[in-house]
């Protein structure tokens, strides 16, 4: 980036006198840019002729001239972004900010939020930490699971209310009356966002891939086979029946990208760049379904420049705040609500632990003030009452306080707000003659290796986007926690009331059927949630169409962003 450079030599000309004239020779100059008093005249007249500066040679050799100074570094910088990103080099606009590391939040927030940019309307969302790569199958962060929504298509997408799934690149199904075939039909005008026309037969190859993978193989357990049956037509031939299977299809998970393109999709936006720096999606004009009203929504994505600033996306990652620290008097809250996903404990029982101990362990947590005193933001969490809306928790008499252990491990993921609750509860329990050793797993979820097998106690982020019920069947079945915290025949039997209560055709029956299983699961102190968080959207008043969903996020095809007065 040669802009880049001849910006930074300007700085170090600056510098020494913070914009005063300055009367000095070219070799001085030469020392400070680092370069030969050749090269520093040519960046003299090139800054000259850009109006930056004025420069005042005197006659003869180590002569003093004078310099004077027509624009500060930092507005050329302002100047140059903007230009950047009206020519959309958003790359560039990133690597001029990052010139100034102590000036980078000056310097980004002015472009936060919607702006029309080259008469585009661009939503740019501050993100605290750079998204993990968009892989196949399950995603552990909630950001990467929103944003394989917004780029890939499935068979089916849930309803707008996040309960039931609806027709996407399928406009409908049939199902046989055994309930083992079903028949998807798919749309004839459906293109990847490359332009090209989506076959069916690339969907079924995508498919072949997903199943192939072992999570996903065991989402898909009763699939027998999988066989286009027409150029418009996807057909399920199923081992046992199985009517979740619209919903699985549905998921975040089994949403289809190109076979040969894993980054290419048919969803509403389509992803133009990827960096560490910066995420850019654009919209995809052939889009199936109702199209996005904005062109663009980019993550500007800088762990620096947020770490602390309370006036952005990363107070934390289920508060999202879209906007610029001028804006902060004028931002409000367009969308919020308790999240049904929650933070949750599990107790292994052992001979090192009895049901009576995990019952008491499990009363220590809800009955005593130790959630209520954690060090978390304010507002940010809230104990849970339920493990869903009417899956109330069960009660028990613990009048006779059993002993607890001597000793137990306690094993936990992220996120941060498990930190506190792990050393608040080490420090409760050691009151109690109980030492809780504990061991830090730095993932967002149990994938890979993890220290399962170490532990007691297990606590964990149970994410729950669209459709709760069936969240909570696809994490019985398809979480590697569960092998761990339940024995073989234990786990056996787990995986044998899936399979029959998903053969009930009636969703409340299945509804009701899975209750019973986290009830059971609950009363036996197997199971128990900690704590929900608290959604919060916020947008300053130009920027329409932000909603929460099920998933802590917006959906970016519903937002907009009124003209610029003329």
């Amino acid at each position: 980036m040669r802009l880049l450079n001849r910006l930074n030599q300007y700085q170090r000309l600056w510098q020494p006198s913070a914009g005063a004239p300055q009367n000095v020779t070219v070799g001085e100059l030469a020392a400070r840019c680092f370069c030969s008093e050749r090269h520093v005249r040519t960046l003299l007249r090139q800054a000259q002729q850009a109006g930056w500066l004025i420069w005042q040679a005197q006659p003869g050799r180590g002569k003093r001239g004078r310099l004077r100074f027509l624009a500060s570094p930092a507005s050329l910088r302002k100047t140059m972004m903007e230009q950047a990103l009206e020519q959309g080099h958003q790359l560039s606009a990133l690597g001029l900010a990052q010139l100034a590391p102590g000036e980078l939040r000056a310097m980004l927030q002015p472009f936060m939020g919607g702006q029309w940019q080259n008469d585009t309307p661009t939503l740019r969302i501050p993100y605290y930490r750079p998204l993990d790569p968009l892989r196949p199958g399950f995603l552990p962060g909630r950001a990467e699971q929103h944003l394989a929504g917004q780029i890939f298509s499935g068979l089916t997408r849930f309803t707008c209310d996040g309960q039931r799934p609806s027709g996407d690149l399928a406009h409908g199904w049939d199902i046989s009356a055994d309930g083992l075939r079903w028949d998807f039909y798919i749309r004839s005008t459906l293109h990847w966002h490359t332009g090209d026309t989506v076959a069916t037969s690339q969907l079924y190859q995508r498919l072949l891939m997903l199943l192939r993978l072992p999570a996903l193989n065991r989402l898909f357990i009763s699939v027998k086979r999988i066989a286009v049956t027409h150029p418009q037509r996807l057909t399920f031939y199923l081992h046992r029946p199985d009517f979740w299977l619209a919903h699985r299809l549905a998921s975040y998970c089994s949403r289809l990208a190109h076979p040969d393109m894993p980054l290419v999709g048919s969803g509403p936006f389509r992803l133009t760049l990827f960096t560490p720096e910066l995420v850019r999606l654009e919209s995809h004009e052939q889009y199936h379904l109702s199209h996005p009203l904005l062109k663009a929504v980019e993550y500007w994505i800088a762990p620096q420049l947020f770490a602390r600033d309370l006036g952005t996306s990363c107070r934390h990652p289920v508060q999202i705040n879209i906007g610029k620290p001028e804006e902060l008097a004028t931002l409000s809250q367009v969308s919020s609500g308790i999240s049904l996903g929650f933070c949750y404990l599990t107790l292994r029982k052992s001979a090192r632990l009895s049901l009576r101990q995990a019952r008491r362990l499990v009363n220590i947590v809800h009955s005593s003030s130790l959630m209520q005193s954690l060090a978390v933001d304010e507002n940010l969490i809230t104990p849970s009452g339920t493990l869903l809306p009417g899956w109330a928790l069960p009660q028990w008499d613990d009048r006779e306080a059993v002993p607890l252990p001597a000793r137990l491990t306690l094993a936990y993921h992220l996120p941060v707000e498990l930190h506190a609750m792990a050393e608040q509860l080490q420090r409760h329990l050691a009151e109690l003659g109980c030492e809780l050793t504990l061991i830090f797993h730095n993932a967002k979820s149990w994938d890979g290796a993890h220290p399962l097998a170490q532990a007691d106690l297990i606590m964990g982020d149970r994410l729950i986007g669209e459709a709760p019920e069936y969240t909570l069947e696809q994490w019985l079945r398809c979480d590697p926690l569960w092998p761990h915290v339940l024995d073989a025949p234990a786990f056996a039997h787990l995986q044998a009331t899936l399979d029959a209560l998903q053969i009930l055709p009636d969703e409340e029956e299945r509804h009701a059927a899975l209750q019973q299983v986290f009830s059971g699961l609950m009363n036996e102190a197997v199971l128990t949630p900690l704590f929900n968080y608290h959604y919060r959207i916020s947008a300053p008043p130009g920027v329409n169409g932000v909603r929460l969903n099920p998933r802590g996020w917006f959906e970016f095809a519903d937002a907009w962003l009124p003209p610029p007065e003329c």
